[in-house]
């Protein structure tokens, strides 16, 4: 493990003018606007349930919402990013116009997703590959001037899982971030998310190591988003379905918010709030 001297955490987000408060752990809410994503229940392509759906994840406690047109599972393709745009835009639109307040974030590696969604009302912006995908994304960050989350990811979805091997797990994942916040921030981005990335590039056992030793990513002096609802590492675990891991995935936000998480990335909304809620009482 590296030793280094801790930065002061971050603890607020900036986005046109609004300000998210991170000093306590807040809930991202997932919904994906295609048929690929890997639970079910999370797949929304009617405008307007992906408005109920928002506005019953805002009920629920939801900080942000985020959005994604593409899937990222293991084997996914590259996305098409005008394909996105064409399901994006209009579900930024309706949640906004009725929730004009509401936080939306949205999952895309393209530029040219993040600048339309960004134009469109969107806040954030979410991005698996760092930036490696699209070599304009973090120029385009640094010119919208919105947070901007990064994760750790070796490849792309499609390649992604034939490179699990590390000598040492942490000190490869606090280098690439190193790297890439050191590279976003010379373009000019001033908020930056850190998400390690459970189930990219990983197997199940780095997964788990991964989210044991959490708390050395806080020498990045960035949030820590966590996304390890419902994913493999729980179901097959457990050898259930990606539908019954809901009890293995509150115990591992235990876990997370232990190792200091500031963002938990969730399909289900009120029962990872409760979590914190308890957490926030120990």
């Amino acid at each position: 493990m590296l030793k280094n001297t801790q930065l002061p955490i971050q603890n607020t987000l900036q986005s046109k003018g609004a300000i998210l408060d991170l000093s306590k752990p807040v809930v991202m809410g997932i919904i994906n606007l295609n048929e690929a994503s890997f639970y079910a229940n999370s797949r929304i392509t009617n405008a307007e349930e992906v408005l109920v759906k928002a506005t019953q994840m805002l009920e629920e406690g939801a900080k942000i919402i985020d959005l994604g047109a593409a899937s990222s599972k293991p084997g996914e393709p590259i996305s098409s990013p005008d394909q996105e745009i064409e399901v994006l835009i209009p579900a930024i639109e309706r949640i906004k116009k009725h929730h004009p307040s509401c936080w939306i974030s949205v999952d895309t590696y393209h530029s040219k997703v993040a600048k339309a969604s960004i134009d469109a009302g969107a806040d954030m912006i979410n991005d698996i590959s760092a930036g490696l995908i699209d070599e304009n994304m973090l120029p385009c960050i640094a010119e919208l001037q919105v947070p901007y989350c990064m994760m750790h990811l070796i490849g792309t979805p499609d390649t992604m899982q034939s490179n699990c091997h590390y000598d040492d797990l942490e000190a490869a994942v606090l280098a690439y971030f190193m790297e890439r916040i050191k590279t976003a921030e010379s373009c000019g981005i001033k908020d930056i998310i850190v998400d390690p990335g459970f189930g990219f590039s990983k197997d199940t056992k780095q997964n788990f190591e991964l989210l044991k030793e959490l708390r050395f990513l806080e020498l990045l002096g960035k949030p820590i988003l966590v996304g390890l609802s419902r994913k493999s590492m729980i179901y097959k675990s457990l050898a259930c379905t990606a539908a019954e891991a809901l009890n293995g995935t509150t115990a591992l936000h235990v876990v997370a918010l232990q190792q200091g998480a500031k963002i938990l990335r969730v399909h289900d909304v009120k029962e990872a709030v409760e979590v914190i809620q308890l957490m926030e009482l120990l």
